[in-house]
């Protein structure tokens, strides 16, 4: 699993200069190519699916994708989607225990990110044409939790996906991703025969 740059133990400078547009998707291109895969899976949750759908969009071959804690809304707008997070790293520890807030702040602490990186990361975002997403053929799952502000656009995308598959799950936008619930449903995607 890729740490992704501004996270966990990868470097996190503080010059934009180290942020260009798209530069998680070059990141990831630059680990396939690096570890000279040719048949794999791609996936992730949240800026990861955002990540997993750039790189599907620029030719990236996986034999299934997972698009994971992400709407349609979040892929065609970027900026949109990552507002709440430039929220949540400008005003470290101004939120509320307990709320949706405090527990993004809690999460992006633990996976050891620098705040100051982080807001650069997300200035990378770029947005998808949802023309682009018709032209992506893999077999691409779409999860998302019941109750993550995503889930109103996350069904969109799969339909948007001439192959998507679209799967609700229990929890929020920092929960569901800590359920079973997410892993059972990538793997019996993942080990799919049809396509």
């Amino acid at each position: 699993m890729p740490d992704l740059r501004g996270h966990g133990d990868s470097a996190a400078p503080h010059e934009a200069s180290a942020y260009p547009p798209d530069v998680l998707a070059d990141d990831g291109f630059a680990l396939l190519e690096h570890l000279e895969l040719t048949d794999y899976d791609l996936g992730g949750y949240s800026l990861g699916a955002r990540t997993t759908i750039r790189m599907l969009v620029r030719d990236a071959t996986p034999g299934r994708a997972v698009v994971a804690g992400m709407g349609l809304d979040g892929i065609v707008d970027a900026n949109a989607s990552i507002a709440y997070f430039r929220r949540v790293l400008a005003n470290p520890g101004t939120f509320e225990r307990g709320s949706p807030e405090w527990m993004a702040e809690a999460f992006l602490q633990t996976v050891g990110g620098d705040p100051v990186a982080l807001l650069l990361v997300l200035d990378t975002s770029v947005d998808t044409l949802r023309e682009a997403l018709a032209h992506i053929d893999t077999p691409t799952l779409v999860a998302v939790g019941a109750d993550d502000e995503a889930r109103r656009s996350a069904e969109a995308l799969a339909t948007a996906l001439p192959n998507g598959r679209f799967v609700e799950l229990p929890g929020n936008h920092m929960s569901a991703v800590t359920k079973p619930d997410l892993g059972v449903a990538i793997a019996d995607f993942l080990d799919r025969t049809d396509t």
